[in-house]
């Protein structure tokens, strides 16, 4: 246990109150680590938002016990206040409840409290770790940041004189898929620059975003390869060279070289197809060009390798999955892009089965240990989490400027397919630019369950009398809007969307009604993937549709009228085989064959016996009557031995799904 965690649970002695208050304006208390030491204690966090969400809630699980003199659910109630003022409480809570205010001022009161608050919460043991032994004296605000960068993100800029000094850190940290708030990275920026370095570069947004770093990387891979002889078959790639400015990185120096080896065998960089290998190339450039189908059955197999031994363990926080996720999207997406297997005596399919069983039964371990419950709690201010918290999300958005925003939920969509999408647009057009992440959708992983759930932005058991069906959404999506002061003229929402020849009619609804709130599903996806019997038959439909421009086409119509555009899905998909399906159990979704719902504990039971490898869970937030059993490994509740492509149950593929920012890249518009 960390000493940051130590001195938070100091607060919380089990035989003080049954009922706590937590005062935490700064959401320190929801620090995943914490989380769990609490739970493991006997504590439960609930969230004070809605006063009459809470209030059900509250008598229903915890108070009725309590009068008949029993515990509840855990034994101790923290109830969570995002704030310092308990006077917005009931007067019964405040009451009975005793009070622990939490705050990062008083916490690192030798900081700089406006630079704290930039730093992630799974950052902040190894922040209070320094504050604790390192300093001494009050830091004004500069002083705050240099710390924190040195500290917390292991940067020095003051350190940093040269082209190969900074572009080894920016690669090492954009590896570790590491970086910095807006805030700090303007401030090592400004040190950067300030020294002459890239001095009229974006160098600020390299180290805040990802995508945008990874961009001039790639781009600036392929003008140092075209340097050396090489001729690329993707004309979008040649096309780069129109409108990045010239950036060079210093690949031959050997510090760049391992990183971008790395990141090409991860995914995080594509590899150049090219014609030929030129006379005289240096050995390590293979690592980042394709010649001939070995050599991408070769890169397929060794990425399969390295992620085999970085699947998270049962303990990790949901950032780890979640970058975990895309990892495997990136060599799934790879692996469904094979023709055949060239490599000889080897199996990719058989490394990508032992893949998907340790992931998978790492992260049913993970589910029922707790952390799934945890993600309901999270912050929404810097990214959701869970589906149902994109909608508070998109309204922080608005909040900080975006007044148009669209989110696009592309029913079913896993992240291999994701992948897939990307870079068709990246090998055809070089206007559009993502900002990648991940967000768990709900469990079940069914549409009738974890899409309302995103649309509505609430719990699945806020919405119970729906919860077998599809029909509400539109009702709930502009519900969530109106109470937050948007009138239902500037929302709308559309389904069924699927095909080109949609988008003008779409079109013309949007200039007619103008609304600020877009919610729009296409449904194409979904509808496919339970028609197909493998991965590799997704992806060539998939190629295919992607061929009649319809996801470009959209991207644009709503940029172009001005939106933030947002991406997700609510779940994903896998493939899977058939064990028999049982008579009893019942969801709307009757397509998500990799789960039974049932109402009765003892129909449940029987399932269960009946099918010994089901898994049961309890999971947070459902029903307390909404009682699912999931099929176990890669299996389906289908006719024994069919192959399918379905979702429902508990997979990496199906339950961290994309969420991702499309933007116009500047200049392109």
């Amino acid at each position: 246990m960390t000493s940051w965690v130590k001195t938070l649970l100091q607060g919380f002695a089990e035989d003080l109150s049954r009922l706590w208050i937590a005062c935490d304006p700064d959401d320190v208390l929801l620090d995943e680590l914490l989380l769990a030491e609490l739970r493991g204690r006997g504590f439960e966090v609930m969230l004070y938002e809605d006063p009459f969400v809470f209030r059900a809630e509250f008598e229903e699980r915890y108070r009725a016990a309590w009068d008949r003199g029993e515990d509840g659910p855990t034994p101790y109630l923290i109830l969570h206040l995002r704030g310092a003022d308990t006077s917005v409480l009931p007067w019964d809570i405040v009451r009975s409840g005793r009070v622990v205010r939490l705050s990062l001022a008083e916490l690192f009161p030798r900081l700089a409290y406006s630079v704290v608050r930039q730093v992630e919460a799974d950052k902040l043991a190894a922040l209070f770790s320094a504050h604790q032994t390192e300093l001494q004296s009050v830091r004004g605000e500069s002083e705050s940041k240099d710390f924190v960068l040195e500290h917390v993100y292991q940067l020095t800029p003051r350190s940093i004189r040269t082209p190969v000094d900074l572009w080894r850190e920016l690669l090492r940290m954009q590896f570790a898929n590491r970086t910095l708030p807006t805030l700090l990275a303007q401030h090592a920026a400004n040190i950067i620059q300030a020294k002459g370095l890239f001095p009229d570069l974006p160098v600020a947004t390299w180290f805040s975003s990802r995508s945008a770093l990874l961009r001039v990387v790639q781009d600036a891979w392929h003008r140092y390869l075209w340097g050396l002889g090489f001729e690329s078959s993707r004309a979008a790639e040649k096309a780069a060279r129109d409108y990045v400015g010239g950036v060079e990185i210093p690949f031959e120096h050997t510090d760049v070289q391992t990183l971008v080896d790395s990141m090409f065998l991860d995914g995080c960089l594509r590899p150049l197809a090219v014609y030929s290998v030129p006379k005289g190339v240096p050995g390590w450039v293979r690592a980042g060009i394709v010649a001939d189908p070995a050599a991408m059955s070769l890169l397929v197999a060794q990425g399969v390798d390295t992620l085999v031994g970085a699947v998270p363990s049962a303990d990790a926080s949901h950032r780890d999955w979640g970058e975990f996720a895309q990892r495997y999207g990136e060599v799934q997406a790879r692996a469904n892009d094979l023709s055949t297997n060239w490599i000889p005596g080897d199996s990719i399919g058989e490394r990508m089965s032992a893949l998907r069983a340790k992931s998978d039964a790492q992260l049913k371990a993970w589910v029922g240990a707790g952390h799934y419950a945890d993600l309901i709690l999270q912050p929404v201010a810097k990214a959701p989490a869970m589906v149902h918290h994109i909608p508070r999300f998109l309204r922080g958005r608005r909040a900080s400027g975006e007044k148009k925003v669209a989110l696009l939920v592309f029913d079913g969509l896993a992240f291999d397919q994701w992948v897939q999408i990307r870079e068709r647009l990246a090998a055809t057009t070089a206007r559009f630019m993502f900002e990648e992440g991940t967000v768990f959708a709900w469990l079940p992983t069914v549409t009738s369950v974890s899409r309302q759930a995103l649309f509505s932005g609430l719990k699945p058991r806020e919405f119970d009398a729906s919860i077998d069906r599809t029909d509400k959404e539109e009702s709930l999506w502009k519900s969530f809007w109106q109470n937050e002061g948007v009138s239902p003229n500037e929302v709308m929402y559309r389904r069924a969307l699927r095909q080109v020849e949609q988008l003008d009619a779409l079109e013309a609804d949007i200039d007619a009604r103008r609304p600020n709130v877009l919610g729009l599903v296409v449904d194409e996806v979904d509808d496919r993937i339970h028609k197909e019997r493998s991965k590799k038959d997704v992806a060539m439909w998939i190629r295919t549709w992607l061929a009649t421009g319809f996801v470009e086409r959209i991207f644009s119509l709503l940029l172009d009228k001005g939106y933030h555009v947002y991406l997700t899905a609510d779940h994903g998909n896998v493939e899977a085989t058939g064990i028999g399906r049982p008579n009893q159990g019942v969801i709307a979704e009757t397509r998500g064959e990799r789960v039974r719902v049932y109402r009765s504990e003892s129909l449940l039971v029987d399932s269960a016996v009946a099918y010994p490898g089901t898994v049961r869970l309890d999971v947070a937030g459902l029903p307390a009557t909404f009682m699912p059993l999931f099929a176990g490994g890669r299996t389906a509740f289908v006719p024994e031995g069919e192959q399918v492509v379905v979702h429902g149950g508990v997979s990496v593929e199906e339950l961290i799904v994309p969420f991702v920012k499309v933007s116009s890249v500047k200049g392109l518009e």
